[in-house]
């Protein structure tokens, strides 16, 4: 199929419904390996291939005082664990130029945060490093602006670059998905639905008035249905065990019980639609 890579024994592209899941954010060592073997153990039984992800620092949150992460060293430290112990890629967000070589030497794919899908050196920095790159689309950008997104990593000569859609920008504090945006997307890249930012209500103040993004993670299963059916590469979720006590993002996460009954609705779905290709 056009535009498919791999990343080590993991097709994408090629058909086969991916996952890249995992918390938001590096909360501690023990919380990330602990989430990383229960997902891969859904994966698993499910034979679906999986990509834990967590970032290593959330450079982008609402307000100065929320929790960020444990910072580069230790962040790759604990991903390049999870990595060897539990057998499966790994992806983290990199935010700076400085940061991508060091990135690059441990994890497998390297994601371009929503904020900076148009940050040429970056883009740039990350095609370079010849990691697979997942880009995910600004909340502000057409589908359809994302190829030079794409163009700018594949100028380095790399191959290996998917979109991730994560929703549009509807007035304030609000997002849509526009199921068109994937077909679009797909002419030039594989595609991933992230089907927990698309729930999230960004920097939404809370009940006390606090600077915090709220949530509606009633409507995963049901964006995450559509997108199968619309013929998506792979499903991005920040999966948590406890989203009530999560230090990032908690409002809009999938609860980790609820992750194996969600997944077998998705393939579902792409059994009775096939993988049309868009």
């Amino acid at each position: 199929m056009a535009n498919a890579f791999e990343i080590g024994n993991l097709a994408f592209g090629s058909g086969k419904l991916v996952l890249l899941a995992g918390p938001c954010v590096i909360e501690s060592e023990a919380h990330a390996l602990g989430m990383a073997e229960s997902i891969a153990a859904v994966a698993q039984s499910l034979h679906l291939p999986f990509i834990f992800k967590a970032s290593y620092d959330k450079a982008n949150r609402t307000s100065l005082k929320s929790f960020r992460g444990p910072g580069l060293a230790e962040g790759l430290r604990i991903l390049h664990k999870i990595q060897q112990h539990v057998k499966v890629p790994v992806l983290t967000d990199v935010h700076e130029v400085a940061d991508v070589p060091r990135v690059a030497e441990v994890v497998d794919v390297l994601q371009i945060p929503a904020f900076l899908c148009r940050q040429t050196d970056l883009l740039v920095a990350a095609g370079k490093s010849g990691r697979a790159v997942n880009i995910k689309k600004g909340q502000f950008m057409s589908p359809w602006d994302m190829r030079h997104a794409v163009d700018k990593v594949r100028s380095s000569g790399n191959e290996r670059v998917s979109v991730t859609e994560r929703g549009a920008s509807f007035g304030y504090n609000n997002l849509v998905v526009d199921m068109r945006s994937l077909a679009i997307l797909r002419d030039f890249a594989p595609v991933v639905f992230d089907a927990t930012h698309s729930v999230q209500l960004p920097s939404a103040a809370d009940a006390n008035g606090a600077a915090v993004s709220g949530g509606q993670p009633q409507f995963i299963p049901l964006l995450s249905r559509a997108a199968v059916a619309a013929g998506v590469d792979g499903i991005f979720m920040e999966v948590h065990d406890n989203p009530a006590q999560a230090k990032s993002d908690g409002s809009n996460a999938l609860p980790l019980e609820k992750l194996q009954g969600v997944l077998q609705q998705l393939l579902a779905v792409q059994a009775a639609v096939g993988h049309s290709g868009l």
